[in-house]
């Protein structure tokens, strides 16, 4: 299960508990159950990624997926069955 993250300022779903940062989120899998135990991993792996620092600048500026994965974010399932608008990945 992958869920994508996109920093944002208007349509947050998450918000990291150190900083603040709010975040867009594209689901894969869509049950209850699923977003709760997702939503907890990203919450994690935000955190995660402040180590010892505490500014937002910390998180990614483009998109990332939870769990991290090696290939193309935009072939994602998260970013496939989440309906990610192709805008997210322009270059």
């Amino acid at each position: 299960m992958q869920v994508l993250c996109k920093k944002s300022e208007d349509d947050i779903q998450a918000r990291c508990s150190v900083c603040g940062q709010g975040f867009t989120l594209y689901w894969e899998r869509q049950t209850p159950a699923e977003r709760a135990d997702a939503l907890e991993e990203v919450h994690a792996t935000l955190i995660a990624q402040h180590g010892n620092k505490e500014d937002a600048g910390v998180h990614p500026d483009g998109c990332f997926l939870v769990p991290s994965w090696g290939g193309d974010v935009a072939f994602s399932g998260a970013a496939i069955l989440g309906n990610a608008p192709n805008s997210m990945f322009s270059r």
